[in-house]
């Protein structure tokens, strides 16, 4: 028992060090200046740098949107699936699962052929102001629906994990016999019972999105990730600290979720009618 625990701790502390020493050389990088010694200059200036308040703010609004509509998506689709056709859960795995399979280089290229070929061949009807109104640089929906299609296998994987550990078919027989609606059944029985999926899920798309940077970068559009890579051109301790503060604030919310996943919600009923 003592060697396991020894090889236990073993591995815990190599994994540390793994993580651990990047993040220490960064925040030293950002810190010592040769010929001024520790200043927390590049901290301080993250607030008031060109672009940073409103690259960050439209990652956040990208990613509460993506969280929205996949949610909206795959919550109905994984519960429908699981209580009228279970066999076609494979088809739907593979099916999720591709976005992981072709290149967000390859992704992005065919995007991009798709809205080039909008306004050429669709500027005399309707659909042309849909293809300028979904590249609004304010909120680029282009990006959502992009990012929706990348977060499908990690959401598909949250909430496949969740609904296993759950009777789905048991809640939706018991509260459809008190009288409750379909809405009613998903919104008070089924949902609630799947917060810890749901959190993950929304924690993976949240990660997704603030870290991604091919398809913003080759699209136009300048969010987060992508305000990060040309800043560091020209101011690398900002970046730099702009990085760490990033890591720290992404543990940050890994440590809430295992917080309000680990609690339990309080015992729901079922009303009639």
């Amino acid at each position: 028992m003592a060697r396991l625990n020894l090889w236990r701790w073993g591995v815990l502390g190599l994994a540390a060090l793994y993580f651990l020493l990047p993040l220490a050389a960064s925040v030293v990088f950002t810190v010592d200046v040769p010929g001024q010694g520790i200043t927390f200059d590049a901290y301080s200036q993250i607030v008031s740098a060109a672009g940073f308040t409103s690259g960050l703010l439209l990652s956040l609004e990208l990613a509460a949107a993506t969280i929205a509509v996949v949610l909206l998506l795959m919550v109905p689709a994984m519960v429908a699936l699981r209580l009228g056709a279970p066999r076609l859960g494979p088809v739907v795995e593979v099916v999720c699962s591709l976005p992981l399979v072709v290149p967000p280089i390859a992704f992005v290229a065919g995007l991009s052929t798709i809205l080039k070929w909008g306004p050429e061949h669709l500027s005399r009807t309707p659909l042309f102001q849909t293809f300028v109104a979904i590249q609004n640089p304010d909120f680029p929906v282009v990006l959502v629906l992009a990012y929706v299609v990348m977060a499908l296998p990690f959401v598909y994987r949250a909430l496949d994990a969740g609904l296993r550990a759950v009777d789905v078919r048991t809640l939706v027989e018991a509260a459809r016999s008190c009288g409750a609606g379909w809405p009613q059944t998903l919104v008070r029985v089924v949902l609630p019972n799947l917060r810890g999926a749901l959190l993950n899920a929304s924690f993976l798309t949240l990660a997704l999105v603030l870290g991604e940077y091919t398809v913003a970068q080759l699209l136009g559009f300048q969010p987060f990730a992508v305000w990060i890579v040309n800043v560091s051109g020209s101011q690398a301790q900002l970046s730099v600290a702009v990085s760490v503060l990033s890591l720290l604030l992404t543990w940050a919310l890994l440590l809430v979720l295992a917080g309000l996943g680990g609690r339990r919600s309080a015992p729901r009923t079922v009303s009639q009618g």
